[in-house]
């Protein structure tokens, strides 16, 4: 369904159970709400969760943004090097209000809060900005945005800078392809077929290259996030593939220290993605985390 909160289109899934406590699944950087696997989909819902999920803003069937013009990435971040302080199209904290637009809409007014890459860093946001609203926080594949963290490795850097194809060309899908194969880490195998009908659901459903390096740049400009961690109260669970080539596993070691009580959980040899094996592993630490802080 769409949905209008914080003056912009969403769109939105919902299982729609009012009585049952909610989860909200917050998707990264130019994922849309179809990344979260059916598996984990159905555990939570055989489990008595709600399950809302949803196309942050500028990605998938919500609205595009493309009014704000294309971004220019390279002079962004040489701005960064240089000590200035570039304004992105729009802000972290303007997804974090898309969020709890969202359980707004909804009528929610407290959900378990899971966001996987950017999702996690939307979803820290929420914890320590609408502390009330969050029965807990799962951080995953994530970071703290802390000064001095290792990047993408440089096979991973190459891919980030490569530019897109054309929307709807071969090159596009090729591209989108070499992107979901370089994520994926040596510890885990997919099923034949399994990365290509993902990137071929994700392009039949939207193909947005300027939305995700919009989304890009609002990562990239949330640079004091990690100053704000400390004051997170929520029960926390960050887990976290070692072999995560986009965001290091030591990034999410730092998020779990900086977050009092926090539970690291990482996943030997799983990489910036969700392989079938893996989730199960996933799955298996986040049902009992969940139904452990949901009140009576």
């Amino acid at each position: 369904m769409q949905i209008y909160v914080n003056n912009i289109r969403l769109q939105v899934e919902d299982t729609g159970e009012r009585d049952r406590p909610a989860v909200l699944l917050i998707a990264g950087m130019s994922m849309q709400l179809i990344v979260w696997p059916d598996t984990m989909l159905r555990a939570l819902h055989q489990a008595g969760f709600r399950v809302v999920r949803f196309d942050n803003r500028d990605n998938g069937l919500s609205e595009s943004l493309d009014s704000l013009g294309t971004p220019h990435l390279l002079w962004f971040m040489l701005q960064q090097k240089l000590g200035m302080s570039p304004q992105p199209p729009y802000s972290l904290t303007d997804m974090t209000q898309d969020a709890l637009g969202v359980m707004d809409h909804l009528q929610l007014q407290q959900a378990h809060v899971v966001g996987v890459s950017m999702g996690g860093m939307i979803a820290q946001r929420m914890a320590f900005t609408a502390a009330h609203r969050v029965w807990s926080l799962t951080s995953i594949m994530s970071s703290s945005g802390a000064k001095g963290l290792p990047g993408p490795t440089p096979a991973m850097r190459r891919v980030l800078m490569t530019p897109p194809a054309a929307p709807g060309s071969a090159a596009a899908r090729a591209h989108a392809l070499r992107f979901v194969k370089a994520l994926a880490g040596p510890g885990f195998a997919h099923p034949a077929g399994s990365q290509e009908q993902l990137v071929d659901d994700s392009l039949q459903r939207s193909n947005r290259p300027a939305g995700s390096y919009r989304q890009m740049l609002a990562v990239m400009a949330d640079r004091e996030r990690w100053r704000f961690l400390s004051r997170i109260t929520a029960p926390t669970l960050v887990i976290h593939g070692t072999a995560d080539p986009l965001i290091p596993y030591a990034c999410a070691q730092d998020t779990a220290a900086r977050i009092a009580g926090a539970k690291l959980f990482g996943i030997e040899g799983m990489g910036h993605d969700f392989p079938p094996d893996a989730m199960t592993q996933l799955t298996n630490r986040l049902l009992p985390f969940l139904q452990a802080h949901t009140p009576l």
